[in-house]
């Protein structure tokens, strides 16, 4: 349960992040970056062991807004990146290692001038070294926002050397997900063709390991039989076929002398 003293000083943040709000919109582009220092000073002072306390989305939501604000990242996109990644939980650690509210890669975050992977439970320099990323890959990308949302989960490495055509199952979930939670928010820009580019690689990838299987499991030329009668037509009556150790089997399975295997 959250003690008295911290609800007291989390409900003075919230009220003076909201004071902060209206400011900040009143500002000019070119003032604005004193407005997110000032909520990041009030956090610290307020907050010094901000990184290991539990945030709520209404609590984050304008430091988050902030910062996408100050790199010309679409808002709608950050929060769909951070809800995807998180749920907006500030320790959240994945499997891989990937840290914080936008789930950073330390290796990542050390291109950014984060080298403490600790630093990345700080919410602040999270998002920020986030949005950076995120800022760098549209730009590469030229807004492609299922390129972009494709590379910040399987890396550049992986975009790049496929053209795009990442086949991982976490991928093709993760950019969906990305994608509903950006509608969800209110985006804008275009991902029919980013959600369509997802259902052809998902159909490719099933079709591709069905062939793994059969090639793995099976014989292919079990797969390229013809059947062909060894009685004549009038003997193929099953009535008429006689049994004994001198019959015949009405049918034998032959290869197919083609060979192919088919698709």
């Amino acid at each position: 349960m959250m003690k008295p003293f911290t609800s007291l000083l989390l409900g003075l943040l919230v009220a003076f992040s909201s004071t902060v709000d209206a400011e900040y919109e009143r500002r000019s582009p070119g003032d604005r970056d004193e407005a997110t220092q000032a909520l990041t000073a009030s956090v610290d002072k307020a907050m010094p062991g901000h990184a290991g306390t539990a945030l709520s989305k209404a609590q984050l939501k304008p430091l988050i807004d902030r910062i996408a604000s100050r790199y010309g990242v679409e808002l709608a996109l950050v929060h769909a990146i951070v809800a995807a990644e998180s749920a907006y939980q500030v320790q959240a650690v994945s499997r891989a290692g990937a840290l914080g509210l936008m789930q950073v890669m330390p290796e990542t975050a050390a291109d950014y001038g984060v080298t403490d992977p600790q630093d990345l439970f700080d919410p602040k320099i999270n998002v920020e070294t986030g949005v950076r990323h995120l800022r760098r890959l549209l730009s590469k990308y030229d807004n492609d926002y299922g390129r972009v949302i494709m590379a910040y989960n399987a890396g550049e490495g992986v975009v790049d050397r496929t053209n795009n055509r990442v086949t991982y199952a976490e991928t093709l979930n993760y950019t969906e997900a990305v994608i509903r939670f950006y509608r969800r928010n209110g985006g804008t820009q275009p991902t029919d063709d980013a959600l369509r580019h997802v259902a052809l690689l998902r159909r490719t990838t099933n079709r591709g390991e069905a062939r793994r299987l059969m090639k793995g499991y099976l014989d292919p030329s079990l797969l390229s039989l013809k059947i062909q009668p060894t009685l004549s037509l009038d003997r193929l009556d099953p009535g008429l076929h006689r049994v004994g150790p001198e019959s015949r089997p009405m049918f034998e399975l032959r290869p197919n002398p083609s060979g192919t295997f088919p698709d």
